[in-house]
């Protein structure tokens, strides 16, 4: 099988596994399994009453909810797979030479590390911070194996990167950043329970300016607590959480508009056709986020809100790498100079 091949079905894979993830969170699943890698001792979901009876055993105090346990060993079966795969491919891609022995190292590290944040997520019951690692571990791997299918389909600008103006690569870098730290405060509001927390728009509803709680808000670990299942902070700092989120919404957006706007005005119609992906992943988004507001955040909007977090993320990512190829940044450091 080709390497390409091999990417693109790890791209779907990736893809498959964020999803599975998000629904898992989502739906209150993270904890289906006290253990891990396997669930309740096995390594498939007990189902007979002599294996539930040993369960009940290894773990008193807890109930066997098969449903919930399906949800967390299915989204690992998907994980492993989608590990040994990225295995092969850094294998293969490093052994003819497609990309440097560091690339290869650097996503067999990112798929052990995020093998690791999933047994922390079990371990340590969910804590806030170890769940925000995991989703953007998730988002990480994305990004590179979308980074190494670019490499290997050598997308580039066919004007080239003279053409470009010199602010073009700033824009991107900076929507590029603020939509990073928007996914991560999604996280941290997802990882927190503090999605509900608002329920009007665009900010919040009562006077929420002076209820604000930053710095329990954003503590990344509050110790004393054996489970952070369904959240451990008061509605203060949830509430605040959810408003970080929201006033990030605010300015990743504008940074995207503005990045989409620059795109569409240059001579390059790959970069016009990024500008309108930009325009039409965010819009989606957009309607994705207030539909959990309106709706209360309905399981299946709430799952698509996090794919589209991943679209959005990767697209501009996109223009990025069109934008700071080794030749660009060369030509704008001598720029700088002079």
């Amino acid at each position: 099988m080709k390497l390409q091949m091999l990417v693109r079905l790890s791209l779907v894979l990736t893809f498959i596994v964020i999803m599975l993830g998000a629904y898992t969170r989502l739906a209150d699943a993270g904890l289906g399994c006290p253990d891990w890698p396997g669930c309740y001792g096995h390594f498939a979901v007990p189902t007979d009453g002599k294996d539930i009876l040993r369960a009940n055993i290894l773990y008193p105090g807890l109930t066997v909810e098969a449903d919930k346990a399906w949800l967390e060993m299915i989204h690992r079966y998907f994980a492993g797979t989608l590990g040994v795969l990225v295995f092969a491919i850094a294998f293969v891609a490093a052994k003819q030479k497609r990309i440097p022995i560091t690339f290869a190292v650097g996503m067999c590290s990112l798929i052990v590390f995020q093998a690791l944040l999933g047994m922390w997520t079990v371990t340590l019951k969910l804590m806030p911070a170890v769940v925000m690692g995991h989703l953007l571990g998730g988002f990480m791997l994305f990004c590179v194996l979308f980074i190494l299918y670019w490499k290997l389909t050598d997308r580039r600008l066919p004007t080239g990167y003279e053409s470009l103006p010199p602010s073009l690569p700033v824009f991107a870098t900076i929507a590029a950043l603020l939509v990073l730290l928007q996914i991560m405060l999604g996280g941290w509001t997802s990882s927190n329970y503090a999605a509900l927390m608002c329920t009007g728009l665009p900010i919040c509803e009562g006077d929420w300016f002076n209820r604000l709680d930053v710095i329990n808000a954003f503590t990344l670990v509050h110790s004393g607590f054996d489970n952070y299942e369904f959240g451990v902070l008061d509605y203060e700092a949830r509430m605040t959480i959810h408003v970080a989120h929201r006033i990030g919404a605010i300015l990743a957006s504008i940074a995207v508009i503005a990045l989409a706007a620059k795109c569409l005005i240059q001579q390059d119609e790959l970069l016009k056709k990024v500008g309108w992906r930009l325009l039409l992943v965010l819009a989606l988004q957009i309607a994705l986020g207030v539909s959990n507001v309106i709706f209360a955040l309905p399981l299946v909007v709430a799952v698509a809100h996090n794919l589209g977090a991943a679209i959005l993320l990767v697209t501009v990512l996109y223009a990025n790498y069109l934008m700071w190829q080794p030749s660009r940044v060369v030509e704008l450091s001598k720029e700088s100079v002079q």
